[in-house]
């Protein structure tokens, strides 16, 4: 009888059906039981950020036994032809952290908009980084907005260190999604706290970037201090699948407490009479590019 030892852990290295599993006694490789494969999956049944429970046998080889149930996760379809396959790109993050540059390039604040959107529906805590800002003379001008919206926004740069305690602060002891646009300058803040960190987590990204869905590697990065860092690029091709037009006010923090105040439960909030929210913009309450945001998303433009 071959003698198994049972562990919990959590999920840092996905690759080709090979789980790594820290356990808090080492590092264990674990493929999922049989067991938990019957039927026909509908999407990852275990992904990086899962927590789960193993056997480990006497000769080193581990079983992934139990996935525990999922708090949240940031999910997309699978982009191939095939459909309605759900890839987790990060299970249980604790919160997203969005990082955009103030300028070279230049913000696009719709990338932005659609990002917190899927954050909030997704129910995932957003942080937006605005970084490079010895590039510009006021960048509350651009990101002040997200502000008074009741997002944390943290102002970056790794020329004059400005943000980089406050943002490693932030991620200290979480699991934390970062995402951004090329150019944004999340390798350069990820070594600024943590030199090598960007390099390796930009190492990870290009082979996600490449497309071999069937050969990507997945992988939380130890954060010191503790915590585990993510790049989640899948974030440019998340669509929202599974999202309604008329959802899409409750994922606009500005919006969705006014929509009560509407005439009508199904206002669309752009053409009806007595809409709350067109009231709020007419009241310089509702900043008049994140309503257009708004708009693109709902009509399934941006």
């Amino acid at each position: 009888m071959v003698k198994e030892e049972a562990l919990h852990g959590l999920i840092v290295k996905a690759q080709s059906g090979f789980f790594t599993v820290e356990t808090g006694q080492g590092f264990r490789v674990c493929q999922l039981r049989g067991k938990l494969k019957q039927g026909k999956a509908t999407g990852d049944l275990a992904a990086i950020g899962d927590r789960v429970r193993i056997t480990v046998s006497e000769d080193g080889s581990g079983a992934i036994e139990e996935v525990e149930e999922r708090e949240r996760a940031i999910v997309r379809l699978d982009p191939r032809p095939q459909g309605n396959y759900q890839q987790v790109l990060l299970a249980n993050p604790d919160q997203a952290v969005f990082v955009f540059a103030c300028a070279h390039p230049n913000p696009r604040l719709r990338m932005l908009d659609r990002f917190l959107v899927i954050a909030e529906k997704q129910k995932i805590p957003a942080v937006i980084v605005a970084n490079k800002i010895d590039l510009v003379e006021d960048p509350k001008e651009i990101f002040g907005l997200y502000e008074t919206i009741g997002y944390p926004v943290l102002y970056t740069s790794t020329k004059t260190d400005a943000g980089i305690e406050e943002l490693k602060s932030m991620l200290t002891g979480k699991v934390s999604a970062f995402a951004g646009p090329s150019g944004a300058g999340k390798s350069s803040l990820l070594n600024a706290m943590q030199p090598g960190l960007g390099l390796a987590v930009n190492e990870i990204s290009r082979a996600v970037n490449k497309g071999k869905h069937t050969t990507v590697t997945r992988q939380l990065f130890p954060f010191e201090g503790g915590g585990y860092v993510a790049d989640t690029p899948g974030w440019k091709s998340l669509a929202l699948w599974d999202t309604e037009p008329e959802e899409i006010d409750a994922y606009f923090p500005e919006l969705r407490d006014l929509v009560q105040h509407c005439q009508f439960s199904d206002c669309t909030h752009i053409h009806e009479p007595d809409c709350a929210v067109r009231r709020a913009l007419d009241e310089g309450k509702i900043h008049p590019e994140r309503y257009d945001s708004y708009l693109r998303l709902r009509s399934g433009k941006d």
